[in-house]
């Protein structure tokens, strides 16, 4: 722990450490993949576009959202700037289009970019989701299959996607008839802002959430009860939790996400993985990432 909060990276890279020489996100964003066949613009910003995956099957095609983490940062200190982008999902989006799936990788405004954090990171999402809607047609996209997977903060922001159409209408993160979604994935983030907040110099090496919100959950209750899934529960649609090394080195606090979603009538289904880096999971050959990639492929079929 000492190591990583020094390289301030927190738990994010710590969590990959515990256990051995486990994936790191280069591993991930320097292997050469295929290239997607559209990079398209879902608005007007530099960091407003998509990689877009098709599959070579015939006919309509499910689709799967990845929405990359990385403390809700643009960049970690005395990390490339790589690890905090789209490129670490790019394995799993080729995997899965090589499944016959079509994979939409969203890039979005982040901490120190400019808009980014609150409001522009939810509004970038929620746009980039229900742009779909523009280029189902185009490119043969099932609108009726589409599931949303976010690994680390974007496993937070994965959950409240859905989530969005719930809020007040005032909320500035409101999401006004969003493209229905069959389910959502969080791997291997804190399903709760307010929850992660106390334990966030652990998981970012810094006061990421506070800064992200701009201030702590007594500062800002608002932005923490509009900018995660829990206050909005039961959003109405399949939810699973991935367990892997940060969750499980931060006391796996999922459990408290999971007994309110059962008071509300809401299953959360949470898989485990024993011994997986934080990182592991992107990795769609190996022995923690297959059944992430096989359990996805059974949500969108």
């Amino acid at each position: 722990m000492t190591f990583a909060l020094r390289v301030g990276f927190g738990i994010w890279l710590a969590a990959t450490m515990a256990w051995g020489q486990m994936m790191q996100p280069a591993d991930l964003w320097k292997r050469p993949v295929a290239e997607a066949d559209r990079k398209l613009a879902y608005g007007s910003g530099e960091l407003q576009f998509g990689e877009l995956r098709l599959p070579k099957a015939k006919g309509l095609v499910p689709v799967v959202v990845l929405v990359h983490g990385g403390c809700w940062m643009d960049r970690l200190p005395g990390r490339d700037a790589r690890d905090t982008s789209l490129e670490p999902m790019r394995p799993l989006a080729v995997a899965l289009a090589d499944a016959g799936v079509a994979t939409w990788n969203v890039e979005y405004r982040r901490m120190g970019n400019a808009g980014g954090g609150w409001p522009g990171t939810y509004q970038d999402l929620g746009a980039a989701v229900d742009h779909l809607r523009s280029i189902a047609g185009e490119y043969r996209l099932d609108l009726k299959r589409v599931v949303v997977v976010g690994h680390s903060s974007g496993g937070q922001l994965a959950h409240w996607i859905w989530a969005r159409g719930k809020l007040p209408s005032a909320s500035a993160v409101f999401g006004k008839n969003p493209l229905p979604v069959r389910a959502v994935m969080n791997l291997d983030g804190p399903p709760d802002l307010a929850d992660a907040q106390p334990l966030e110099r652990q998981f970012c090496g810094g006061p990421a959430i506070t800064k992200f919100l701009e201030g702590a959950p007594a500062q800002q209750p608002e932005r923490y009860r509009e900018g995660s899934a829990k206050a909005w529960l039961p959003i109405g649609v399949s939810q699973w939790i991935v367990s892997g090394g940060l969750l499980q080195m931060a006391g796996d606090f999922v459990s408290s996400y999971e007994a309110l979603a059962k008071e509300k009538g809401e299953t959360v289904n949470v898989l485990r993985l024993e011994g997986a880096g934080h990182f592991d999971m992107l990795a769609p050959e190996g022995p923690q990432g297959k059944p992430v990639l096989d359990m996805i492929l059974k949500l969108v079929r």
